[in-house]
């Protein structure tokens, strides 16, 4: 598994000079920041030098430097069914009907390897925190999350981790089947008990644990109002899929007699604990009401189009006080696992909805301080004092950057897709485009196969 590059704790590194620095906030940082034990103590402007000796330097002129990305949505596992070809030009009921029987299959080692390509194709695109929504728990994959905590360590990144559910089976009007579906009690039980084991509070939490039944077409509204009790009592967050597609819209107002908001509204989930996977189909008095509460939404671009799901109104959520982030989702729906690139996915989807003026700052944004916002992490997102160094370098010397102009611009124009050096509490988690002790063609090898037996049954 990968070593951990480490320097001593005390000593000050000088991240000095970048070639462009984007800080998500109104700071200049083009003279650099400074690194001393695991979070950022001081952002310089060009000509400004460190208030006192640096016993490290990192010469960053050849680098963009930007602060970590933030994934806010994601379905690990689903690295092991990307681009299958019976769900390749499906919409969303009929993609999940498909791969519901497949995933059922889904066993610990399957889940580890899934999770560690996940967990490494984002970092090598300059994620350092990611979320993780994980709702199957057939027999023997009890410890499911228990298996992604041990992935999210090695790594050496940050996640929140949501204990995922699914209670409606097809038996009783859901989508799953019924080997995917578990009782309230066993849900609630596990929630407590991994919230109780691995759940971290404060700056710098590397594991956060949120309590996250799967979407209103595979869940009971007893386990969602159980469940956001449940997430009080803790002090947890709370997240779910909700108005991805008209099809979910439909399913709500003929399961429940409810639209998607006044849904979620009815079982205690209208509140700022809350963030919200998609948030496409709600109207204007739906996106008030949304903002009100403080409710966020994770913008997931590729997928929303991989599924002609629809486009989210992130431009009048955020008008409306919605914290708006950015989630690659499932890789059976993006076939990625990218954060920069939804970064670029994003600014094209939401120029078509609003015009060419969203500047490439605000998707960056998107992708930083606002996906922190929408986990609920105010220590992550910014390059500014106190904030922890998590940190994403990328160079532009490729093809593709030949004859690029603005440093910043040509990292989303110009489709930037991996990450030069990344940086997690201080740790160098990426160096030279690599993650230190990870042998990535026999994890290829086996997670590959055990694709290729997963989706053969």
């Amino acid at each position: 598994m990968p070593t951990q590059p480490s320097h001593p704790p005390e000593s000050r590194l000088w991240i000095r000079n970048p070639l462009a620095a984007f800080t998500a906030n109104t700071l200049d940082a083009s003279g650099g920041i400074v690194v001393s034990g695991g979070v950022i103590t001081e952002v310089l402007a060009a000509g400004q030098l460190p208030s006192a000796p640096c016993q490290e330097t990192f010469d960053a002129g050849s680098h963009v430097l930007l602060p970590g990305l933030i994934n806010t949505h994601h379905h690990f596992y689903q690295t092991l069914t990307r681009a299958w070809g019976p769900v390749a030009n499906a919409p969303l009921f009929p993609w999940l009907q498909n791969l519901y029987p497949v995933w059922a299959r889904l066993r610990p080692r399957d889940l580890e390897l899934a999770t560690t390509v996940a967990l490494a194709e984002l970092l090598l695109s300059g994620c350092t925190t990611a979320a993780d929504h994980h709702y199957l728990f057939p027999d023997g994959m009890e410890g499911a999350i228990d298996i992604e905590v041990r992935a999210v360590r090695e790594l050496g990144m940050r996640a929140t981790l949501t204990r995922g559910s699914m209670t409606l089976g097809e038996d009783d009007g859901g989508l799953p089947p019924q080997s995917t579906v578990q009782l309230p009690e066993v849900i609630l039980a596990d929630s407590e008990r991994l919230v109780r084991e691995y759940h971290e509070r404060g700056d710098g939490a590397v594991i956060q644990i949120a309590l996250a039944p799967c979407s209103p077409f595979s869940v009971t509204k007893e386990i969602m109002a159980e469940s956001a009790l449940m997430a009080s009592r803790l002090d947890v967050r709370l997240h779910t899929h909700l108005a991805e597609t008209l099809d979910e819209e439909d399913f709500c107002r003929e399961m429940f007699g409810l639209r998607t908001v006044d849904y979620l509204d009815s079982v205690g989930w209208l509140t700022d604990r809350t963030w919200l996977g998609h948030g496409i189909h709600f109207s204007d008095a739906e996106i008030a009401r949304l903002g009100a509460a403080g409710t966020a939404v994770a913008h997931c671009p590729t997928s929303n189009m991989r599924l002609a799901s629809g486009t989210a109104r992130v431009l009048e959520l955020e008008a409306a006080g919605v914290p708006v982030g950015l989630g690659v989702d499932g890789s059976a729906s993006n076939d990625a696992s990218n954060m920069i690139l939804e970064a670029r996915q994003a600014l094209y989807l939401q120029r078509l909805r609003y015009g060419a003026q969203v500047p490439v700052e605000r998707a960056l944004g998107w992708a930083t301080r606002g996906s922190a916002a929408v986990l609920g992490r105010p220590d992550l997102g910014q390059l500014a004092p106190g904030m922890q160094a998590d940190l994403a370098l990328f160079k532009l010397e490729e093809l593709r950057f030949s004859g690029s102009h603005d440093p910043l611009a040509a990292l989303l124009l110009c489709g930037a897709d991996r990450a030069d050096r990344v940086m997690v509490g201080g740790q160098w988690r990426v160096v030279d485009g690599h993650i230190p002790g990870l042998d990535v063609a026999p994890l290829i090898a086996e997670h590959s196969a055990a694709a290729r037996k997963l989706v053969n049954g």
